[in-house]
């Protein structure tokens, strides 16, 4: 080999051992950048049982502590503040609150493990987290508790004293010139943001400069301008009368009246209206003048025919209506009449209703005749006034008892003589069997059928034999049934001594034959001895002769228009026998046997003889 050739491969090697690899001498750098962070991060690393440094908690630096002195730091300095207040202000006033007063309290141990994580981690992370805590800090806030009700009242109290309400421009009157008061702002506590500063606040360990809460600004929702219409309207409204009509009558209302019923924009209305206290007793007043209750179709009996009084409409004042109607006519410059808005309040019972009745004619009547003392009567004339008017249906029941209710001293029953377990006493509505066997006459007589009836327990003479009819509130009734195709209407018609029952709907036609049987003595009446010390010797007075018990019964068969018969009933009646009352002298004491002592009560001498002529007595009708 030449000389030239070695020379070319020798310079050729020399070249390629002087070239870098770029891969190498990243690799490398990569290399010695991870062992330097991870350097770093172990030295910064620290204890995992202690907190990073730089971490605060509300304040405070808890930074190198462990979990639980850091906890028990905390709770020191929270016990000693408990009751340290925070002030605060709002609207130029000062508020001091303390913490135990509205029951704020904070998890101290989430705090302090949320405190933890601020450094925490897994090596040399966990030392490149502190090392950032240690340059920029970290500082954790604790959520605290409270008591939501004891902070509502506390923003209440706050509130009442910051709190004013902004003022709406108003029309006011002097006399009947309307005014404008201009509006004015307000301001309010805003309790949403107030809330959260103060239960942080409270719950921070700051007791420095005191705490501002937020107020709004509260402004009217009118302008002075916005009322500037119903000024206008009110001093046309003022401008002169205004007259009210309701058919033929008229009413007139002066300014100053109207002046009155006005209400005036206010309270950020801006629109002029017919209101207010005095608007509402005006029209109360109204609707009294103009008003009147409905009447029902009613019935006159004339003779033996009846004809039907037409109803009449009640009539209602429409207060809104007729309170639109007379703002209209009071805001206009001409024609200011404003109608007077009624309701039509149409009767319970109309006229055509009453017609399709039937009532036409009397269908029977019947009348008795009574006396006794004024409050019997009164009860007579009472009651008879209950049952008047008494419409009944075709098919319906008439119960004496379920039309006149019970007998109380609040209806206006009197005590008065009535009969009580056969016995003639004195009780609550005595007299009433006087309407009731009037009554029972009356439905007798027209044939109708009778479906309950008792006889009194005493037989009363002046009552027809066998067609009496008792009655006792709730238990012992009188009742019929309106077995027709058409209403009847019933009517009484009482005097001082005598009352008359009529039953007046459509022509029956029914004919009533009535066979009453002899009145049969069943019985002795039974003697009640009685001993009066004041007779003599042998001296028997009898005070009421009594009556024996008897028997009766009546019966009835009605017939149709055609002569079919419609019903064949017989009323049985027994009364009990009424006790003879005798009054007989005491009996003479036995003489003592010759040689007995005997003790003889003394009785005081009797200087004037009393004579005494048996006197027989009567008791009067009762019921």
């Amino acid at each position: 080999m030449s000389a030239p050739a070695r020379t070319l491969r020798i310079r050729t090697s020399r070249r390629r051992r002087r070239v870098p690899s770029p891969l190498r001498l990243t690799a490398l750098a990569a290399g010695l950048l991870v062992l330097v962070s991870v350097a770093i991060g172990l030295l910064f690393a620290g204890s995992p049982t202690r907190i990073a440094a730089g971490v605060r908690v509300a304040g405070v630096n808890v930074g190198g502590l462990s979990a639980e002195d850091a906890r028990a730091l905390l709770q020191r300095r929270a016990g000693a503040l408990l009751r340290v207040p925070v002030a605060f202000t709002a609207g130029g006033h000062s508020f001091r609150v303390t913490p135990d007063s509205l029951g704020v309290a904070v998890d101290w141990r989430a705090a302090v493990s949320e405190a933890r994580r601020e450094g925490d981690g897994l090596g040399p992370l966990r030392g490149f987290k502190r090392l950032d805590v240690r340059f920029f800090g970290a500082d954790v806030t604790p959520r605290p508790r409270v008591f939501r009700g004891a902070l509502e009242l506390e923003l209440a109290r706050i509130a009442k004293v910051v709190d004013r309400r902004h003022r709406e421009p108003a029309l006011r009157l002097r006399g009947v010139r309307p005014v404008l008061v201009r509006g004015s702002e307000g301001r309010v506590l805003d309790r949403a943001l107030a809330s959260g500063i103060i239960v942080r606040s409270l719950a921070s360990f700051d007791r420095g400069r005191p705490i501002a809460l937020p107020v709004r600004i509260d402004r009217p929702t009118l302008t002075a301008a916005a009322l500037a219409p119903a000024a206008r309207q009110t001093r046309r409204a003022l401008a002169a009368p205004v007259r009210l009509t309701l058919g033929p009558t008229r009413f007139k209302l002066p300014r100053w009246r109207v002046a009155q019923l006005l209400e005036l924009p206010a309270d950020g209305r801006r629109t002029l209206r017919i209101g207010g206290p005095a608007a509402d007793a005006w029209l109360r007043r109204l609707a009294k003048q103009v008003g009147r209750p409905p009447v029902d179709a009613g019935f006159a009996v004339d003779g033996s025919r009846v004809r039907v009084i037409p109803a009449q409409p009640g009539l209602t004042l429409d207060a809104a209506a007729t309170a639109r109607a007379l703002l209209r006519a009071a805001v206009r410059p001409l024609n200011r009449v404003a109608p007077i808005a009624v309701a039509e309040t149409p009767a319970k019972l109309s006229t055509q209703e009453a017609r399709a009745m039937g009532i036409t004619g009397r269908v029977s009547a019947y009348t008795t005749y009574f006396g006794g003392v004024p409050n019997r009567i009164h009860n007579v004339q009472l009651v008879a006034r209950l049952v008047d008017g008494k419409l009944i249906g075709p098919g319906e029941t008439f119960s004496f008892n379920g039309t006149t209710g019970e007998r109380s001293a609040a209806k206006g029953f009197l005590e008065a003589p009535v009969i009580v377990n056969g016995e003639l006493q004195t009780g609550l509505g005595g007299g009433v069997c006087q309407v009731s066997t009037t009554v029972f006459n009356a439905a007798y007589e027209a044939g109708l059928k009778i479906t309950e009836r008792t006889n009194h327990a005493l037989y009363i003479s002046h009552y027809p034999q066998g067609r009496d009819a008792t009655v006792n509130y709730p238990d012992v009734d009188l009742k019929f049934v309106n077995d027709t195709e058409h209403w009847l209407l019933l009517r009484t018609f009482v005097g001082s001594s005598q009352l008359t029952v009529g039953l007046y709907g459509a022509p029956l036609h029914r004919r009533v034959e009535s066979t009453v049987a002899p009145l049969v003595e069943t019985g002795a009446p039974p003697v009640k001895k009685t001993v009066d010390p004041s007779l003599e010797p042998g001296d028997v007075v009898v005070d009421n002769y009594g009556s024996p018990s008897r028997s009766t019964s009546v019966h009835r068969k009605v017939y149709d228009a055609s002569g079919r018969l419609l019903y064949d009933d017989v009323w049985y009646s027994s009364y009990r026998a009424e006790p003879k009352l005798v009054r007989v002298a005491p009996k003479k004491p036995k003489k003592a046997k010759p040689g007995a002592t005997t003790t003889t009560p003394t009785t005081p001498e009797q200087t004037t003889p009393v004579q005494t002529t048996p006197v027989s007595t009567t008791a009067l009708p009762t019921q």
